[in-house]
């Protein structure tokens, strides 16, 4: 059963789906998907086309609004919105550490989640579309960052279900390997560093400080993880975004307090850190986030933890050398390591798990590079010429490779401009796709 709720200029109905967790076989078992749709008031009854947005990721679930704000301000000018937590996220039937627990052991756990990368959630959308829009339905699909890897798998396995689509810093490398994926990775993030040094210089000192205290004495975090160098490392991820490099130094700024014997990392930074670093609220970030570059035909050997064996390639990334050295410690960006199922309590019970996941050989491709290059849905995207998550090669190439594709690439937002500019990225698309731009 739909229920409706009233939130300030829009009118919200909760949806719920039953799909099979194996596509391959729709008659074993079933788990749930919640979509939430979203109406501007007053016009919940006019006949308005489907937006169906999905989220970045992987392992997020679907922005939760409070009113009529962000890009939904211009998105509900034209379309009726629906907000799919996609499959093991939000109320969508949950993959946790605590649910997955009662799979079996981690052979089970790991073969279970096999199915919850971008081709099942492709498929649980197409279902979903003709449930929601009948056979002969089609929507507009707006993909952010994973969202928009999503859409690629969307236009090569069902475009028939799509009437447009748009993406804002998601088009993947089409046959990039996660090797691939990190060795570009790498100098983009030591880039982001160098910015963020040269926006507030004090930071390197204070960067180094901390790292040199967490090397010889590593903090425990208020839900008990473990704070090492590498972990205060992964900060970094906040750099990606359009205001994480001031977030990150006003972080640094409270890192320290005067205790009982001396100088020691306040409450105040840990907590922060925290916040910055857990995966409770999203383990499949980290379980699943290599999976996603996943494909038989071009990781033949499986993933095997590639952000960490490139990175060895990367000198410049060892605090302790930079320390030696007198060099800025560098942060990471959006990279999982092994590691981090060692010091973050979400992540312990799903270590076994995630290693099977990382040396599993048999992913489906998930794109069809002749389908795409015959693509016929209009199709537009937003490419971040300095987005520290996406290679802007990779994006370009892949954009000259679906046909009819046109790209917009501009360094005026970062990575999170769809949610930050408030509609104006979202706006941009709509307006090449009708011609006006």
């Amino acid at each position: 059963m739909s229920t409706a709720s009233r939130l300030p200029g829009i009118v919200t109905t909760d949806h719920v789906f039953q799909v099979p967790l194996d596509h391959q076989a729709p008659e074993g078992e079933q788990i749930e998907v919640y979509a939430r749709e979203v109406v501007a008031s007053g016009r919940e009854g006019d006949d308005l086309p489907w937006l169906l947005f999905l989220q970045g990721g992987p392992g997020g679930k679907a922005n939760r609004p409070v009113g009529r704000d962000g890009w939904l301000v211009r998105a509900l000018d034209d379309y009726r919105v629906l907000l799919l937590d996609q499959r093991g996220t939000g109320r969508s039937t949950p993959a946790t550490r605590q649910t997955l627990a009662r799979r079996g052991g981690a052979r089970q756990q790991a073969d279970y989640l096999a199915h919850f990368r971008a081709d099942s959630i492709v498929r649980d959308a197409e279902l979903i579309r003709r449930r929601l829009l009948g056979a002969d339905g089609r929507w507009t699909l707006l993909g952010q960052s994973f969202g928009g890897f999503c859409t690629l798998t969307y236009l090569s396995v069902a475009p028939e279900g799509l009437r447009e689509a748009f993406v804002t810093g998601g088009l993947a490398g089409l046959r990039s390997s996660a090797d691939d994926v990190y060795r570009t990775a790498y100098p983009r993030v030591a880039r982001k560093n160098s910015a963020h040094y040269a926006r507030y210089p004090q930071d390197v000192a204070a960067v180094r400080r901390i790292a040199a205290h967490l090397i010889e004495t590593p903090a425990q975090l208020p839900d008990g993880g473990l704070l090492t160098v590498r972990a205060f490392q992964a900060l970094g991820l906040m750099l990606g975004s359009g205001s994480g490099s001031h977030a990150l130094h006003h972080l640094l700024e409270e890192a320290w307090v005067e205790g009982v014997d001396g100088p020691e990392l306040s409450d105040t930074f840990l907590a922060g850190v925290q916040a910055q670093l857990s995966f409770a609220g999203g383990p499949l970030y980290a379980v699943l986030h290599e999976s996603i570059y996943g494909q038989r035909s071009v990781d033949v050997a499986g993933t095997r933890w590639a952000a960490e064996r490139v990175r060895e390639e990367f000198p410049e990334f060892d605090a302790e050398a930079a320390l030696k050295s007198g060099a800025p410690v560098l942060f990471t960006g959006e990279m999982i390591y092994p590691w981090l199922f060692e010091t973050d309590p979400a992540l312990q019970p799903l270590r076994e798990t995630a290693q099977l996941l990382a040396e599993r050989t048999d992913w489906p491709d998930l794109y069809d590079p002749e389908r795409l290059a015959a693509n016929q849905v209009p199709v537009v995207a937003a490419v971040y010429h300095d987005d520290m998550y996406v290679d802007t090669a990779d994006s370009l190439e892949t954009g000259r490779a679906v046909q009819g594709l046109r790209a917009w690439v501009t360094n005026e937002w970062e990575h999170d401009g769809l949610r930050a500019s408030g509609g104006q990225v979202l706006d941009h698309l709509i307006k090449m796709a009708r011609g006006e731009l």
